[in-house]
């Protein structure tokens, strides 16, 4: 037996957490790919234009998003609608000994103002799009061109303002350097409490009872040489209850044990029920709860049973007594208790 529980809290803490490393390392490569698969940077700061740059140009760089002052623009008398409304007009202009076309908002144009001196605005690059083409079909019928000759003189790019959101860019950029920031700081944590497992929650939660790294080492030594209480995932040694499970591990001093009671959850699918399993809940002083999830009812009641008998100040059972004993026991908000045990420790 004691081969068999050698360090054996650590070593599932240590398990626990690596099997979370997984989610947040894959999630941070994830939108490294992202980052240079789509113009993410872009969208929240567009590349600037020179007065050197036309659309080729700029195309032929990989800027899709583009920030420029553009010159002696002239209306096309040429709108596109959106949902009924009127969202872009079309001006041409000349830009490095080129023409172009770029469709600005109807706020920036005010409403199609016949031409434009100078404009500094963001906007995105587009291909090759139906409505392009549909205006360079009336175009070349207003100048008497053909459609050939006149998609000769111009590219089949454009600028576009209505198809640069900066809400939209904006909320996307927070979206994903605030999942970014997240995962990263999850990942850190989770290596953190793999390397040093005495800093997980599971042992810090202990804070509030003494040191924590001295009740692990005490809880270990206790689980390692003589369990009282063994199931597959819970234990009970001299002084401690301890819970080694998948959803995650905790220890709590029985002497600080109040109120224990098990709860049923029915498990189904459609209008078949096909399982029934049990929560254990504990609830110590200083605010401390816990939770035993999906276990047999069997191994809680031999829980329940053996630490009633340790310890005979414990309530069990869910009742409205119960639970009014246990709220008048509580002292200070569970983060001031905890808040308190710290700074105490630091000092």
């Amino acid at each position: 037996m004691t081969d068999n529980y050698e360090h054996y809290i650590t070593r599932n803490i240590r398990a626990f957490y690596k099997r979370r490393i997984a989610a947040p390392a894959c999630y941070l490569l994830l939108l490294f790919v992202l980052w240079f698969v789509f113009p993410i940077g872009e969208m929240f700061a567009p590349s600037s234009l020179s007065d050197t740059d036309t659309l080729t140009s700029a195309h032929a760089t990989d800027k899709e998003y583009v920030h420029g002052t553009f010159t002696n623009l002239t209306f096309t008398g040429y709108t596109t609608s959106r949902f009924g409304s009127i969202n872009g007009y079309w001006y041409y202009g000349e830009q490095a000994d080129s023409c172009y076309i770029i469709l600005l908002a109807p706020i920036t144009c005010e409403e199609g103002i016949p031409s434009i001196e100078a404009v500094t605005v963001n906007c995105r690059i587009v291909e090759d799009k139906e409505i392009y083409n549909d205006l360079l079909v009336e175009l070349a019928k207003d100048l008497n061109w053909t459609e050939t000759g006149l998609k000769n003189q111009l590219s089949n790019l454009y600028f576009s303002e209505p198809d640069y959101n900066p809400i939209a860019n904006t909320f996307l950029f927070i979206v994903y350097f605030g999942t970014f920031i997240y995962a990263l700081i999850s990942l850190c944590r989770y290596v953190l409490y793999f390397n040093v497992p005495h800093l997980a929650p599971a042992c810090q939660d202990l804070i509030v009872f003494g040191n924590p790294k001295k009740q692990l080492a005490e809880a270990e030594e206790e689980l390692a040489t003589l369990p009282q209480l063994a199931t597959e995932d819970m234990f009970i040694t001299e002084h401690y209850f301890i819970m080694t499970s998948p959803y995650g591990n905790a220890i709590v001093p029985i002497k600080e044990i109040l109120w224990i009671y098990k709860y049923s959850t029915l498990h189904k699918f459609l209008w078949y029920h096909f399982s029934i399993s049990y929560t254990l809940h504990i609830t110590a002083n200083k605010h401390f709860y816990m939770q035993c999830p999906k276990n047999i009812k069997s191994d809680i009641d031999g829980i329940i049973d053996y630490l009633a008998e340790a310890n005979h100040d414990i309530l069990v059972g869910f009742t409205e007594e119960n639970r009014m004993k246990v709220q008048s026991n509580q002292g200070k908000p569970f983060h001031m208790e905890r808040l308190a045990a710290l700074l105490n420790k630091q000092l």
